[in-house]
């Protein structure tokens, strides 16, 4: 993630701290997101330097009306506009997303098994990565199979690896180096 894109997140989430909209802000901002990904063409008009700067302010106005978003959201989408950061914007919407986890004392985990695992295994495997990372969890589950065993827990950019896959590629490799 691009250390602007971090600005921006932070400089949005105080924003929305201040004015106390933080989760109305993530979902509109969300929305914007959304709107971008599906129609490149609007994508490409924001973000085309070719565009004049009035023409991007009356779209970016026009989908912020549409959408319901408030000053807070309308006036960072012409920030971004005026700074051509528009195709930033799925990056900024990730590290808003991370920030207001990371306020909430909240981290996601991707948790990729060879099988589906269990409530029990689920709700015990949360509490191991709760107590390791001093965070409330939100896990998120995946099956591979290829795993043959174990799992794949991702937090952030911290990776557990647990699968049998992985510990039968360092025991091959630990014998054939000795």
């Amino acid at each position: 993630m691009s250390i602007a894109a971090q600005r921006y997140a932070a400089a949005l989430a105080g924003a929305a701290l201040e004015q106390g909209a933080m989760e109305a802000v993530r979902e509109q901002l969300g929305q914007f997101v959304r709107l971008t990904q599906e129609s490149a063409e609007l994508k490409n008009f924001l973000a085309n330097p070719a565009v004049e700067l009035e023409g991007k302010h009356r779209a970016a106005e026009e989908l912020a009306s549409r959408l319901g978003a408030n000053r807070i959201v309308r006036n960072f989408l012409l920030v971004l506009v005026d700074h051509d950061r528009i195709p930033l914007l799925g990056e900024i919407h990730k590290a808003f997303h991370n920030l207001i986890l990371e306020r909430e004392g909240l981290a996601e985990a991707q948790v990729t098994s060879a099988a589906q695992l269990t409530p029990r295994q689920r709700k015990e495997l949360v509490g191991v990565l709760e107590r390791l990372t001093g965070k409330k969890i939100e896990a998120q589950y995946a099956v591979d199979p290829g795993l043959m065993g174990g799992a794949i827990v991702r937090i952030g950019s911290t990776i557990y690896d647990g699968s049998l896959r992985t510990r039968l590629e360092r025991l091959r490799t630990q014998l054939t180096t000795e």
